[in-house]
């Protein structure tokens, strides 16, 4: 892969990772936001049942999408990681050695398998 290309996927990547701490961040920001803060009342508990339920899922929803976000930002950073450390190995298919098409590497910069492998690794997945 030629510098311009591997300076293209750096870019990409490090614009990923700004965009998901900013969703991290958003996140950190929401969970320590208290009841009381967002609503005005002086208790931070709900009264009534159907209230704390909601309260609950929206808690638990947040969560969820703060954990793939985690994910999705190690992802990027491994990404990085092999980006610095091997940039003439970045952009090859780490099970078959083939190089992965620029436009999956463009769409999904963190990319460590080309089209065919990840296939079969799903397809094996699904078994």
């Amino acid at each position: 892969m030629n510098k311009k290309n591997l300076a293209h996927f750096e870019k990409r990547l490090l614009e990923e990772r700004a965009r998901v701490m900013k969703e991290l961040g958003y996140y950190d920001e929401s969970f320590n936001a208290t009841l009381q803060n967002s609503d005005g009342d002086l208790s931070s508990y709900s009264f009534h049942m159907a209230d704390q339920g909601t309260d609950a899922m929206e808690r638990e929803k947040q969560f969820l999408f703060a954990s793939q976000e985690g994910r999705y930002l190690w992802h990027v950073n491994e990404a990085l990681r092999r980006l610095y450390k091997t940039p003439d190995r970045f952009g090859l298919c780490h099970t078959c050695g083939k190089e992965i098409n620029f436009e999956r590497l463009d769409a999904l910069p963190h990319a460590r398998l080309c089209i065919e492998c990840k296939e079969k690794e799903e397809n094996a997945k699904r078994r």
